[in-house]
């Protein structure tokens, strides 16, 4: 039964993006295959080939050492309100857990860890095998095989500048193709902040945030190429990503304060998306219901059809679909949190991990639309046009990675 469901599920989510394209004549259904089989090849294969399935258990104990070495720095810092022992006795220790200051220096860490192995060139060849992969097996450009594969490991913005003078180059159906990439996978820095929150609850928590991100890069691809379908003819040959740092330390300055920034910035949009959600939900409760209702529950209704459909256990679907209402209406950070404690059911656990993996919320419009619009401002009406579109490309994308797991997981 769980594999009829599932398999409804594919076939539903490429059926609603093919009404939802601008052009079905135009669709090219043999990326659409490609990008189906490379998705269930790529997991297939990471999650139970030996050799790389040590090398996923490996990169998770990396994300523990990152982890403890950052909170040991942050213990050094901030005291017991960055995880160290407080000094007094704590009639509520739950109170002494504060996301700014034992969650988010994770963020910092590894920022300057990603500047410094951008500076030594390690960066550069890993996104490089990626962009070579998508390359071959999708048949999509230089430009936009590079950029998507750094969207793997980068921010909605970072993975932009990875082919800053190509950007002007691409045509409309590529830009929405690096833009649903960015949208749907999440960066590095704040794989390590995830996995962190997931370990309690999703064992190897590292790796599967590592492959969410991974596979759902040709489900990107696949879906903003059924919603804007186009040819590309931007090639990207012998490029070299520039490296402006002189030495390792500068690098790790610079990635430090890239951190810091990101942090600042994480921590005022979480500030002000719950104060957004708190006045929406205040305004909701003065409306005549039997029972107060809030905005996360209303999207989440919306999402109910579609969890069942990626393989969830029926006596989860709601709060499944109370997810991803939390993940598009907030952030995936949020829904991540309250993961743990919405869902009981392993492997519906695993499927919610890769179905919310991706930076497709509302939240992502405003840094999406000021960082692309400061790149190419001659473009910005079409960056604007296209974000909201990809919301909903990049969202189709995860879930339908979800559903492969909940095919193979």
């Amino acid at each position: 039964m769980i594999y009829l469901q599932t398999s409804l599920g594919l076939i539903t989510f490429i059926f609603l993006a093919f009404l939802l394209s601008e052009n079905r004549k135009a669709i090219p259904w043999k990326l659409v295959a490609s990008a189906v089989i490379l998705q269930f090849i790529l997991g297939l294969v990471m999650l139970n080939l030996p050799i790389l399935r040590d090398g996923l258990f490996i990169f998770n104990k990396i994300v523990l050492a990152l982890d403890q070495a950052t909170k040991d720095g942050a213990s050094f810092v901030f005291g017991y309100i960055g995880g160290g022992a407080p000094p007094f006795e704590m009639k509520n220790p739950a109170n002494n857990f504060i996301i700014a200051f034992q969650i988010l220096p994770i963020i910092i860490v590894v920022s300057a860890l990603s500047a410094l192995l951008f500076h030594w060139g390690v960066l550069q060849k890993i996104i490089g095998l990626f962009s070579l992969m998508l390359r071959k097996t999708l048949k999509i450009d230089g430009a936009t095989g590079m950029g998507v594969a750094s969207s793997i490991f980068l921010g909605i913005i970072e993975s932009p500048l990875f082919i800053k003078p190509y950007l002007d180059k691409l045509s409309r159906s590529g830009l929405f193709t690096l833009i649903t990439a960015g949208m749907a996978t999440v960066a590095g820095t704040v794989m390590v902040l995830y996995s962190n929150i997931l370990s309690s609850s999703v064992p190897n928590a590292a790796a599967q945030i590592l492959v969410a991100s991974i596979m759902s890069a040709p489900a990107a691809i696949m879906f903003a190429q059924i919603l804007i379908p186009g040819s590309e003819e931007v090639e990207l040959d012998n490029y070299d990503l520039p490296v402006n740092t002189k030495s390792s330390f500068e690098a790790i300055i610079n990635g430090t304060n890239e951190g810091i920034q990101m942090v600042i910035g994480i921590t005022g949009v979480l500030l002000v998306l719950f104060a957004f959600i708190s006045l929406l939900n205040m305004g909701l409760a003065l409306l005549p219901f039997e029972k107060a209702v809030t905005i996360q529950q209303i999207a989440g209704y919306l999402f109910v059809p579609f969890v069942w459909l990626m393989g969830i256990e029926p006596s989860e679907v709601m709060n499944a679909a109370q997810l991803m209402g939390i993940k598009l209406m907030l952030n995936e950070f949020v829904a991540y949190t309250q993961l743990g404690s919405l869902m009981t059911n392993e492997k519906s656990k695993l499927i919610m991990t890769y179905a919310m993996c991706g930076f497709a919320n509302f939240g992502s419009l405003g840094i999406l639309v000021g960082g692309l619009g400061t790149l190419m401002p001659e473009r910005k009406n079409e960056v604007v046009a296209l974000s909201l579109k990809s919301i909903v490309a990049g969202t189709m994308a995860t879930m339908f990675t979800g559903t492969i797991i909940g095919i193979i997981g």
